[in-house]
């Protein structure tokens, strides 16, 4: 039986899939939020959790060091990283990846564009035929459009609380994000049997 590493990225995804695999029987020996440990044993057989960022995710997978991951749609759309497969859409973690701005802002050319996600902004944009510039974030994107550092924002929303208490709205939805299942392209040859074994087990939901 080969090992096979699952890269799951912190915060609600993590929460969302560790809850998925509970309801299938497959759980962490150390609960991953009450330990600073970054790779985790599992009671299903020679599987192995390993929590990351999220950005980090396509790069583990693409590296090979890492055989399966959990990761929103979001982050593989922003990365230009090709080197797997797409298994499944597990249906957790969702929200919405929007153009948000102040009261009755449109969409124009040249606009500024705070973003953690700047190719996939670009490439938006570039779609609807209005170049803009864009302004990497890292967080707390509302704050550059409250303080005019930005025309608008592209960010996930999930209930649209945030942008209103900052008194921003949403001006466009460029996607609806959940997150998905993917494998490295080598991996999936090398062990398709024990990974199509584990997609079986949690699809069985």
């Amino acid at each position: 039986m080969k090992k096979i590493f699952l890269a799951i990225s912190k915060g609600r995804i993590m929460d969302e899939a560790l809850i998925l695999l509970k309801k299938n029987n497959i759980e962490c020996d150390i609960s991953p939020n009450k330990s600073r440990k970054l790779i985790f044993k599992t009671n299903y057989e020679n599987l192995n959790i390993i929590v990351v960022r999220a950005s980090d995710v396509p790069m583990y997978i693409e590296s090979g060091k890492v055989d399966l991951g959990i990761v929103g749609k979001d982050t593989l759309l922003e990365s230009n990283v090709d080197n797997y497969f797409f298994l499944r859409d597990l249906k957790i973690a969702s929200c919405k990846l929007v153009v948000a701005g102040k009261k009755n802002k449109k969409l124009v050319s040249n606009m500024k564009i705070a973003t953690k996600y700047p190719n996939l902004t670009q490439e938006f944009f570039l779609s609807k035929g209005i170049p803009c510039s864009v302004l990497k974030l890292y967080g707390s994107m509302e704050l550059a459009a409250v303080l005019n550092l930005s025309d608008a924002i592209v960010d996930l929303v999930d209930t649209g609380k945030t942008l209103k208490e900052n008194g921003l709205e949403k001006i466009c939805l460029i996607d609806n994000i959940t997150s998905h299942l993917i494998v490295n392209k080598s991996s999936y040859k090398i062990k398709k049997n024990e990974i199509n074994k584990f997609i079986t087990r949690i699809s069985a939901q």
